[in-house]
């Protein structure tokens, strides 16, 4: 489909990686932002050794590297503290590290950069108030009140996507699993050269994001999906950890800034049927929504954001192109959305516990495959 022109609802880590994607292939792109500051919140985000093998591809690996921490080895400890395995990653790309912590500004500027870098047109604080398959392109109105017509639209707007919504109004939603998790950049340990996971009833993880960053994630059992006063978070934060390990207690200490915690209720999503109508096609969030456990939420929305370019790039119809994307993307990315709700239940007693060890070690075979 040469020369189309693509609109990509959505900024964010899926939207930027298929501006690039699709730029690289000659696409004509724009993407369009709600939030008119472009903003992220501030912890970090564990990118795991496919998400390094996508970003060389995509020719972004040496800046996207400068910007964060790398490792090579997922160590696992008991609920106690005691380290049970060090897990080793495999290397995808010579040279480079397995794993990657960043923090998230960190590479939302590695992408937004080059998204606009690479030709694409940006623009923020305007969503798609009216999306119009006309059969042989798509009319859609924007809330700035212009309007514009595009041979494809790309809906990259997350676990509640509107565009999803509105081609698929019957699609299932977005379920809260009955846990949350809790983030909180601290300094790095001294001599920590990998991503640290703690089993228990309260998961804790530690990764590094920088020479002196790392950021501590904790997921918490939350009957009812309550509401936790802002002005409180920290101490609410360190309540949840106050009967892990002494190590991670010690930790706690330094979580004193109520605006350092995010804390986000976990919910799940996966589309099982089409990902797409007539010219408009969904990526990402929109479509899979998993859970941290496994650590491939970003890595499986970047993974789509090629194969969707790619079969853009050699298809004669929007048709092929999208039914070839799905076919291509839809059984990994079902496999991350079950593994890692399938954690998330055994840690809250709805399931059987999960060997993290051995999960993870399963989650990285599967995803050193091709895609």
């Amino acid at each position: 489909m040469e020369k189309a022109t693509i609109l990509i609802i959505g900024g964010g880590i899926g939207g930027l990686t298929s501006a690039i994607a699709l730029r690289r292939h000659g696409f004509d792109v724009t993407v369009i932002e709600r939030d008119p500051n472009w903003s992220v919140y501030g912890v970090g985000i564990i990118q795991q050794s496919n998400v390094l093998r996508a970003m060389h591809h995509l020719d972004l690996l040496d800046e996207y590297v400068a910007a964060g921490a790398g490792f090579d080895t997922v160590e696992v400890f008991a609920p106690d503290g005691t380290k049970v395995a060090r897990v080793p990653s495999p290397r995808l790309v010579e040279g480079y590290p397995a794993n990657m912590g960043v923090g998230r500004p960190a590479l939302h500027k590695v992408l937004g950069d080059r998204t606009i870098a690479a030709g694409a047109t940006v623009k923020l604080g305007v969503t798609a108030t009216s999306i119009n398959d006309q059969g042989d392109g798509v009319a859609v109105e924007f809330s700035d009140g212009s309007s514009g017509r595009f041979d494809i639209v790309i809906g990259a707007d997350g676990v509640y996507s509107q565009t999803r919504s509105t081609i698929f109004p019957d699609a299932p939603k977005p379920e809260f699993t009955g846990q949350s998790v809790w983030r909180y950049n601290l300094p790095r340990r001294e001599g920590m050269d990998s991503l640290q996971a703690y089993n228990g009833p309260i998961g804790v993880g530690l990764v590094p994001i920088s020479n002196d960053l790392m950021y501590m994630f904790v997921t918490t059992p939350e009957p009812g999906n309550p509401w936790y006063d802002r002005d409180n978070l920290a101490a609410t934060m360190r309540e949840k950890i106050a009967n892990c390990s002494p190590a991670i207690r010690a930790l706690g200490e330094d979580i004193t800034d109520n605006d350092g915690v995010v804390y986000r209720p976990l919910e799940a999503l996966m589309v099982h049927g089409p990902w797409h109508k007539g010219r408009v096609v969904l990526l990402g969030d929109a479509l899979h929504a998993t859970t941290p456990h496994l650590g491939q939420g970003a890595g499986m929305a970047i993974e789509d954001s090629i194969v969707l370019a790619e079969e853009l790039a050699k298809a004669d119809t929007p048709e092929a192109a999208f039914t070839a994307y799905r076919d291509r993307r839809y059984e990994r990315c079902r496999y991350i959305v079950e593994q890692s709700l399938a954690i998330c239940m055994g840690q809250l007693g709805k399931g059987p516990a999960v060997d993290n060890h051995k999960a993870t070690a399963e989650m990285f075979a599967m995803v050193s495959q091709p895609i």
